[in-house]
């Protein structure tokens, strides 16, 4: 089946349910498959090129998300385009995917002004008289869009790598992909009917993985436009949030918000992160705060999101905190070594995935997707390790092992224990090529707010908690860290921030 039907058979199942609540009221499972089957209608109508792509550039809320539905339903490739990306980066993905229709919200369209396809203004009627899914959402209401029955290994959406380590390159994942993913998420962590999810992360990225688990068993979306962390912590409490996806510095903004930890939030049992690790001290501080319901799953683009998973009962265990959990129902995980053999429990290799859940390969890039895929084995580029009860702990990129004076370095393990400094609020540990060692160990801080320590107190704190060999040779205490468009620290950037750009890899 197409991914789409997760929806439809809920919204089928019960039609009278809320399926989206937003600050302007809610909308029941029948009125958004209504809204979906028209638009989708429309988009066949406007391209009649079976498995186009359409862009879909717009801020979270109830529009953006119906129009995603409505992409699928169309039978149409979706291409997320977040705002919060700059206007060359956002050009240049419109043009290395070539979509039939762009579709963007009126805050962002300029950002797209002038690249190919259709534009469509997501919203009421478009003041320069051009076409918008509101008046498409109007002229076709109560139709309802061809059945396409297209190969479960056709595109259903391409998503762009962050760039983090490199230039992004265009990630193809399929309609299986989309339902392993689908129902990774739903035997991972059980999601029911009365789940009323927070949609606080953009839709471009991980929390568009949660849309179809969570309306495929009858679920409630409930959408905020720019959530501040006030707005989500009044959210958990006044309505009723039981499940969110958030990155950890998302969830570090929350603790950090004045009297967070005098409210309940009695409701909230699934407060799932991924994208970044979380240190045991920040795992510890969030769990006293919100309770026994942080979880986690580790994934990427080429493997979207449900690689593995851990459950918030799984973190109460103190040997558990630096895992990422273990391997998914459809997921099969390897660490293997440089020849590609599997590595046996307890070894440092590269983590490699197979399974339904990994791309087809990456956009108009053969080289980089032989690369990337041998032997039916995706090669994450990261580093981990099981241990004998299967859990996977990640050590960091295979690119990023600093080697030091014949010694292997991995950043993970040195950021664990700078993050347990009191003063320290985020860290990313680098190599830096250096004369004596061939690389020194260096690490970049952001400090809390008003928090004040300097570089010699923290690399002795390290020193206290680790081999020397892995200490940093110079910790760099910076006003704010480099970020993603979804606040993912960005080691690559940082390094060059320090070098100046002459040693960045």
């Amino acid at each position: 089946m197409l991914p789409i039907e997760f929806f439809r058979r809920a919204a089928a199942r019960t039609p009278d349910a809320v399926a989206v609540e937003t600050v302007e009221g809610t909308v029941s499972y029948r009125e958004l498959a209504t809204r979906v089957d028209a638009l989708a209608a429309a988009l066949q109508t406007l391209d009649l090129t079976a498995g186009s792509r359409v862009g879909l550039l717009a801020a979270n809320g109830e529009p953006q998300l119906t129009a995603l539905l409505a992409i699928l339903a169309a039978g149409k490739c979706w291409v997320p385009l977040n705002p919060r990306n700059g206007e060359a980066e956002l050009r240049a993905m419109v043009d290395t995917t070539r979509p039939g229709i762009v579709i963007a919200d009126a805050v962002n369209r300029g950002k797209v002004a002038g690249a190919g396809g259709l534009h469509l203004l997501l919203g009421d009627g478009d003041p320069d008289g051009g076409p918008s899914t509101g008046r498409l959402l109007e002229r076709f209401r109560g139709a309802s869009p061809q059945r396409l029955h297209p190969p479960l290994d056709a595109t259903q959406a391409i998503k762009f790598t962050s760039g983090s380590t490199g230039k992004p390159k265009g990630v193809q994942q399929s309609h299986r992909c989309w339902n392993s993913f689908t129902a990774n998420i739903l035997d991972a962590f059980g999601f029911d009917a009365d789940e009323r999810f927070l949609v606080a992360a953009p839709l471009t990225h991980g929390s568009s993985c949660f849309v179809l688990p969570v309306l495929a068993r009858g679920g409630r979306l409930v959408l905020l436009d720019r959530p501040k962390p006030p707005d989500v912590l009044r959210a958990f409490v006044e309505r009723g949030i039981t499940a969110t996806y958030l990155t950890p510095t998302m969830i570090y903004m929350l603790l950090a918000e004045p009297g967070v930890g005098e409210r309940a939030y009695p409701a909230l049992r699934h407060l799932i992160y991924s994208g970044a690790p979380m240190r045991a001290a920040q795992i510890r501080a969030a769990q006293a705060v919100f309770g026994p319901c942080i979880e986690t799953c580790y994934g990427q683009a080429e493997a979207p999101q449900m690689i593995s998973a851990m459950r918030g009962a799984e973190f109460l265990d103190e040997s558990r905190l630096g895992s990422v959990g273990r391997p998914c129902l459809l997921t099969g995980v390897a660490i293997l070594g440089p020849d590609g053999t599997e590595r046996p429990a307890g070894e440092v290799g590269e983590i490699a995935v197979r399974g339904d859940l990994i791309m087809t390969g990456y956009l108009d890039n053969p080289e980089a997707t032989a690369a990337a895929i041998k032997d039916g084995w995706l090669r994450t580029g990261d580093l981990g390790v099981l241990d004998a009860d299967g859990y996977l702990s990640i050590k960091g990129r295979s690119r990023e092992v600093i080697i030091t004076g014949g010694f292997n370095v991995y950043p993970a393990d040195v950021e664990a224990v700078l993050g347990r400094h009191p003063a320290v609020q985020e860290c990313t540990v680098f190599g830096v090529e250096d004369d004596k060692w061939g690389e020194a160990v260096h690490a970049a801080v952001e400090l809390h707010a008003g928090a004040e320590t300097g570089e010699a107190a923290l690399i002795a704190f390290v020193k206290e908690r680790l081999d020397g060999v892995k200490a940093p040779k110079r910790i760099h205490i910076m006003r704010e860290l480099p970020r993603s468009a979804v606040g993912k620290v960005l080691r690559r950037q940082a390094r060059a921030m320090v070098t100046g750009g002459t040693d960045a890899r």
